[in-house]
């Protein structure tokens, strides 16, 4: 089974959309949000059963030139 992780980040300023356009271009998310406040983005996505969660968000999102800082929320179940 998959695991759900909603992740926020945070971009360095003038590369909200530049990031945006790395991430839809990797196809790793299930949905792509930006949004107001402490963070610029927000995205869902399935990290791949058997993979480490950490590894899995570090290996292929976290290397997108521009994301100063990353939180994430995972998920335990859907009701």
């Amino acid at each position: 089974m998959t695991t759900c992780v909603f992740i926020q980040l945070r971009c360095r300023p003038g590369t909200t959309y530049k990031v945006a356009e790395q991430i839809v271009l990797k196809e790793i998310h299930s949905e792509l949000y930006s949004t107001s406040g402490e963070f610029d983005l927000m995205l869902k996505l399935y990290v791949p059963e058997g993979a480490d969660v950490g590894k899995f968000i570090n290996d292929e999102l976290l290397d997108i030139d521009g994301i100063e800082r990353s939180l994430t929320t995972l998920t335990f179940k859907a009701f």
